[in-house]
């Protein structure tokens, strides 16, 4: 189901727990201790997946975990970057491993721009670093390819699961190559916990994996994931309110603003269009941190219908026409 070099897996409960165990997994790999991570992600609450997220959860309990760097997420909708080459690189002598998501989904839907992850890994491998995906959340097909990295045709040294990959159990995945694993092995690598390779969560896992491919899960995806965005491109020509449409298969974020050409965010205006359309049978979750702008997040499930997916782009329509202040444009 993965490409070659991503053939060796251990298997804890939680996304944050994964991340852990493949920083840990990369510090010994390696024999180095520093790690790059994107400004507004998000890998856990545990101390090394906490270090390497930037806007959550980091304040007030004393120092952060040693050696953790951040570099500006990309973000086509509000760019910081006014050339092709950047201005960032990494001159720390000792950093082992870059963390990323291909997707966003904490920080409003952003999607990592074409060809970005594969100069990632280039430059990681340049460095002797080993890059991380975490796919806690685009995994498993909800991206519209069974694994998000497929998309871009990247194979990265480590791979962490979980969310979809338990269907509400708690499971998650470190899954890597035979060359890291066994030289990690050898050197004394431990990552047990309570439930680590627990058999129960891991036969149901075992079964997903069965019926997403038994089922062409991941085409289901894709199909719907056209429908769905093109639904949310035309609220977006009905209100003026909605600054931009994006993310990739059934992961769509929707972001709010207060005026257009500004991109002024307007997190007040999305919660309220979110408990509007709550009240109508609607989950869209708001990222609603100012740094985050007020984006509705929607991520229906991979099991969706067409059917399902209209009443759902239905009532997103009456919810925004609705909420005074979402300035409808005229026909």
């Amino acid at each position: 189901m993965l490409p070659p070099g991503l053939d060796r897996a251990f298997f804890l409960s939680t996304g944050g727990e994964s991340n852990e165990a493949a920083i840990k997994l990369a510090k010994v790999f390696t024999g180095k201790f520093e790690i790059v991570g994107l400004g507004a992600s998000w890998h856990g609450m545990t101390a090394q997946a906490l270090g390497v997220q930037y806007r959550y959860g980091r304040k007030g309990h004393g120092p952060n975990m040693p050696g953790m760097f951040a570099l500006p997420a990309p973000n086509s909708y509000r760019s910081i970057f006014r050339n092709n080459y950047g201005s960032h690189d990494w001159e720390k002598e000792m950093i082992h491993a870059c963390i990323v998501e291909c997707i966003q989904s904490s920080a409003g839907i952003h999607v990592l721009p074409p060809g970005y992850l594969k100069a990632l890994k280039r430059e990681c491998d340049k460095r002797g670093m080993l890059l991380i995906v975490d796919e806690a959340q685009t995994g498993i097909g909800r991206s519209g390819d069974l694994m998000a990295i497929m998309h871009e045709g990247v194979v990265p040294d480590i791979v962490t699961l979980s969310k979809t990959l338990g269907n509400g159990l708690p499971l998650s995945a470190v899954v890597t190559s035979t060359e890291i694993n066994d030289l990690c092995a050898k050197r004394g690598y431990c990552m047990y916990t309570t439930h680590a390779n627990d058999p129960l969560p891991c036969a149901v896992g075992d079964k997903v994996l069965e019926i997403v491919m038994r089922d062409n899960l991941v085409e289901n995806v894709r199909a719907l994931g056209n429908i769905l965005h093109a639904g949310l491109r035309n609220l977006q020509s009905k209100y003026n309110c909605i600054g931009d449409v994006r993310g990739r298969g059934l992961m769509a974020g929707v972001e709010i603003v207060s005026n257009r050409e500004t991109k002024a965010a307007d997190v007040e205006l999305g919660q309220q269009i979110a408990e509007n359309a709550f009240r109508r049978g609607l989950w869209a979750n708001l990222s609603s941190d100012s740094y985050f702008s007020g984006t509705l997040r929607m991520a229906p499930s991979i099991t969706s219908t067409e059917e399902e997916i209209l009443e759902g782009l239905r009532i997103l329509d009456e919810a925004f026409a609705t909420t005074p202040g979402t300035q409808g444009l005229s026909a």
